[in-house]
């Protein structure tokens, strides 16, 4: 387990609540690309497949948490891009 890992992890991980406030109260799409959302959320997927396969250690629970919240993010962008349609 890399302590360096863990800072990574958690650092990244510390922003997602504030997208996810962002995206529920906006109810807005702007400013977020679902390109870039898909694309962490493989990032996260492969650390966690190198964590099941190769190393498995407890850090496996932050790429989980941190996947979790990039995927309530990416709900909440299509939820967003509904109701924008829905209005115009």
């Amino acid at each position: 387990m890399s302590i360096f890992e863990i800072i990574m992890l958690l650092c990244f991980g510390a922003a997602w609540p504030f997208s996810i406030y962002k995206s529920w109260t906006s109810r807005k799409t702007g400013g977020k690309s679902v390109l870039f959302l898909f694309v962490v959320l493989a990032g996260y997927a492969a650390g966690i497949a190198n964590k099941l396969f190769y190393r498995f250690d407890n850090v496996i629970y932050l790429y989980i948490l941190n996947m979790c919240m990039v995927g309530i993010d990416t709900i909440l962008w299509f939820r967003n891009r509904r109701l924008e349609r829905m209005g115009s």
